[in-house]
């Protein structure tokens, strides 16, 4: 099984630049492919291949316009190239949208490293694209310090190395092949209730509550939202007729606002990687869930923010592949299964359950959290839909 890892770079000034260049170079090509796709398409031609495409950025080097691209790593500007006509094809096959073209204010930086030349020690990383000169003393520019150490394999096969730029900080991701792991499993297994006022309730009476409600989260979402209109205000202070002026007083707050977007997100993303590692190394038999209609949900103006916030997809997702890491069966129950609204007693159903209601009560004297018992039929479903 793969596995991916990402760990943050420190590079030097230096290195910073060069990170920049080929980031820029990847989002130039990838525009630039798909344009001549385009282009092509309007003129009533056939798909161009990646193969005729690389023979015509060979020319396009050749030209003094564009003769920049030679600083460039050429597995760099072939992958960058190779996405485009993968995306523009799976337009094509229904598999995506229209892909659209990279913006430079907008798009994260990133490119693609090759695994075949690629080197990690315990404390740095190669990427033989910064320094593409033979001499001793300039390839060391190619090793970029780990702020992790000891945390990506050495020994190990890497695959689609990634280096990308969250506006903050530069990062390295990177697959790593991992054999498939026999754990002893429990006989019992697992429902999960995903919700809003906690983010899971579990059939075996844990409860984990949502973060979003903690006096940290919300310190945090206060001081950000004083700061966001502390920068709009400036914004109106600096306006020169129709156009807002930036100012470095502006780009500091920014940098500020920046910064705090990523803490927010760091806890919230923290706190998922933790409940579900601490519910998939119970080890149950199986884990059943509710396939919930995320997309939906956000149509709902009240609760759209909260749901937001839980990010309850990413949550399932990283269930699901840290119970296939194990070994452990995943099951989603099907979008029309009753979970909350079935006596997880006698079966009977109650149709008039209203969402805000948080105690079950049904005419067999059941009376029970509705979250509860939306777990206790999520594993009553998992054992009678169980793979054997």
């Amino acid at each position: 099984m793969i596995k991916s890892i990402k760990v943050m770079l420190l590079p030097n000034n230096v290195q910073k630049t060069r990170l920049f260049q080929h980031a820029g170079a990847a989002r130039f090509l990838y525009n630039w492919a798909l344009s001549r796709e385009e282009e092509n398409y309007k003129a009533g031609g056939k798909f161009i291949s990646y193969y005729e495409l690389a023979k015509e950025l060979t020319e396009l080097k050749r030209t003094d316009e564009y003769a920049w691209l030679n600083e460039i790593s050429i597995t760099t500007c072939q992958k960058a190239i190779k996405d485009a006509c993968d995306a523009y094809l799976n337009f094509f096959k229904k598999r995506a949208k229209f892909p659209k073209y990279k913006s430079k204010n907008k798009t994260k930086p990133s490119f693609f490293q090759t695994d075949q030349v690629i080197e990690f020690t315990d404390t740095h990383v190669k990427l033989s694209c910064l320094s593409l000169s033979r001499k001793a003393n300039r390839k060391q520019l190619n090793w970029v310090r780990l702020a992790e150490h000891g945390k990506i394999p050495i020994n190990a096969k890497h695959s689609n190395p990634r280096i990308t730029f969250d506006g903050l900080n530069w990062w390295i991701s990177v697959g790593i092949e991992y054999p498939d792991k026999n754990v002893n499993l429990s006989e019992e297994g697992l429902g999960v209730d995903l919700g809003i006022r906690n983010l899971a309730v579990c059939s075996d009476d844990s409860i984990y509550p949502n973060i979003n409600k903690t006096k940290e989260i919300k310190d945090l979402e206060k001081r950000k939202r004083r700061l966001q209109r502390s920068i709009s205000r400036k914004y109106e202070m600096n306006k020169k007729g129709d156009e807002f002026v930036k100012t470095k007083n502006i780009i500091k707050a920014e940098k500020k606002l920046l910064k705090m977007h990523h803490r927010l997100s760091n806890i919230r993303k923290n706190y998922l990687h933790n409940t579900s590692k601490e519910i998939v190394e119970k080890n149950p038999k199986f884990i059943c869930i509710d396939d919930l209609n995320i997309q939906s949900m956000m149509k709902n103006k009240y609760l759209a923010k909260a749901i937001q916030e839980q990010s309850l997809y990413e949550f399932s997702r990283q269930l699901e592949y840290k119970s296939n890491f194990k070994g452990i069966q995943f099951i989603r129950a099907d979008r029309k299964f009753p979970s909350s609204k079935k006596c997880s007693q006698c079966g009977r159903i109650k149709k008039d359950l209203k969402p805000y209601q948080k105690t079950y009560k049904c005419e067999c004297g059941n009376v029970i959290d509705v979250h509860k018992q939306a777990a206790l039929n999520l594993r009553t479903y998992g054992e009678e839909n169980i793979a054997e």
